[in-house]
């Protein structure tokens, strides 16, 4: 689709998104193309764009959606070329692509872990290295990486996630310093739980999750229905991401770390100032209440007995 028009009272940008299928991405496209801005949506399957266009016609923007795949520098390198070519700039960048990998650490394979690693840091790295050019010269830009608050406390069986939030915080938070000399803003989202297609339709587990066979079957499990009987009930509303990422590509001194949720502030401050015997304490209740541990005798266990 081409972009005819925008409202220069509202001081539209040129923003780049990722992950715009489903979710926050989805809902921050919209929003930001109703607001006026002209805005390039990336997915990597393209059939599942009417969605996006459905949702920003209601809102009464114009969307361009490119097929784009984070873990794919030819495909980064084509859209970051058209927009080049298009309009020769980029004001900001919004690194939403990403998924979940459920499991414990043993029923998950190598090549799973690295992919997640792919996905959720690699590519936001991919991303950045390819919009730069488009930003230095101006001596301006936002990149704001969606984050989690899986980044700054963990979880058991999210391992996996959990690792590539935390090195994408680290790796903003050197490139905040390193590209605020040419007067690009790095930022962070980090939002709380949130009923979102991440844990239903777009859910990942490990190869041996369901398998009988793991030490970890009923624990995976149990803490499975535990953590979507919390998600059925949360009633935030992810619009609210996509309203923090809005005011954040208006605002003239944003700060660097932004949560949307009160959950989010909350667990952050326990994490922050809590010992961390204490802290631990409240996630084994919160998570494995209740739970009893199949009990395995000492021959099982690869012992004599």
């Amino acid at each position: 689709m081409t972009y005819d028009s925008m409202n220069q009272s509202l001081n539209p940008k040129i923003i780049l998104l990722t992950g715009t299928s489903s979710g926050f991405g989805l809902l921050t496209a919209a929003r930001l193309a109703g607001a006026g801005h002209r805005v390039f949506a990336t997915m990597r399957d393209l059939h599942k764009k009417e969605a996006l266009f459905e949702e920003v016609k209601k809102r009464g923007g114009k969307v361009s959606v490119l097929a784009l795949d984070v873990t794919d520098k030819n495909s980064i390198q084509s859209v970051v070329d058209f927009i080049s070519d298009q309009v020769g700039y980029l004001d900001a960048l919004v690194n939403n692509a990403g998924y979940g990998l459920g499991g414990f650490f043993e029923d998950l394979t190598e090549k799973e872990i690295r992919q997640q690693m792919e996905t959720n840091f690699f590519g936001v790295q991919n991303m950045i290295r390819a919009v730069i050019p488009l930003m230095r010269p101006r001596h301006q830009g936002k990149i704001i990486n969606i984050s989690s608050l899986a980044g700054i406390q963990a979880t058991p069986a999210l391992g996996a996630y959990n690792a590539s939030k935390w090195a994408l915080e680290g790796f903003s938070e050197s490139l905040h310093y390193e590209l605020k000399l040419f007067g690009i803003d790095v930022l962070l989202v980090e939002p709380g739980t949130y009923r979102t297609p991440i844990f239903y339709d777009n859910a990942r587990y490990g190869k041996n999750f369901s398998n009988p066979e793991s030490p970890y079957f009923a624990a995976s499990h149990f803490l499975l229905k535990k953590i979507m009987a919390y998600v059925d009930r949360c009633t935030k509303d992810p619009e609210n991401v996509a309203a923090l990422v809005e005011r954040l590509m208006a605002a003239k001194n944003p700060p660097f770390r932004n949560m949307p949720d009160q959950e989010g502030r909350m667990l952050y401050s326990l994490r922050k100032f809590l010992p961390f015997r204490m802290y631990r304490w409240i996630i084994r209740k919160a998570l494995f209440d209740g739970f009893k541990p199949a009990c395995h005798s000492v021959q099982s266990a690869g012992r004599p007995a």
